[in-house]
């Protein structure tokens, strides 16, 4: 079965990325280097929400009100508006207030600066929900499930990309300054990963 991580990747492909690409002002190689750093991150930030019970029930609740994939038939809409979709509010949770310090992070390991980084992030971040949540339905999962299956996707992106342990870790610390540069470090090593091996 394919990762999530995977399904995602899927959502991004051709007419998406480009559309990614344009909104921003950036090249679609740059695009898409920057998305492969930033992509553990919104996966490992719920993994992290999700391994508390009570996060795991937060996260349940806001995919049953708000995520049910509806977005993935809508990527166009998104691209143009991503505040409609709640973009920089999905981010807030998923990153827990660390959102700064991951986008000077990922511009530094890929070119881009904080601000494209930062719009990226808030189209990529519903496009995950949209994923997880189409999971969620499809598979009629419960919080408990959820919490598991988003801790294997953790083990499947630190199995990809070597150093990613290290880098999903960074968002449990308080020290953004130390976010900022680890994110930049290992994300620099693992460029190409996400959207190179399988």
């Amino acid at each position: 079965m394919s990762s999530l991580t995977d399904m995602v990747e899927q959502q991004l492909a051709g007419n998406t990325l480009t559309d990614m690409s344009r909104q921003i002002g950036a090249q679609p190689a740059a695009v898409q280097q920057a998305i492969s750093v930033a992509l553990p991150l919104l996966m490992g930030g719920l993994a992290s929400n999700a391994s508390r019970p009570d996060g795991a029930q937060a996260l349940n609740t806001a995919l049953e009100q708000d995520h049910d994939g509806g977005v993935l038939n809508n990527l166009s809409g998104l691209m143009s508006n991503p505040q409609a979709f709640s973009g920089a509010g999905i981010l807030g949770h998923i990153l827990r207030g660390k959102q700064a310090p991951v986008a000077q992070g990922v511009g530094r390991a890929t070119g881009l600066n904080a601000q494209q980084v930062t719009q990226l992030l808030m189209m990529l971040a519903p496009i995950v929900m949209g994923v997880i949540g189409r999971q969620k339905r499809q598979q009629k999962l419960d919080s408990g499930q959820l919490g598991t299956v988003l801790q294997q996707e953790r083990t499947h992106i630190e199995t990809r990309s070597p150093g990613a342990g290290g880098l999903l870790g960074g968002l449990d610390r308080d020290n953004d300054g130390s976010v900022t540069d680890d994110i930049a470090r290992l994300g620099q090593g693992m460029l190409g990963n996400l959207f190179g091996k399988r």
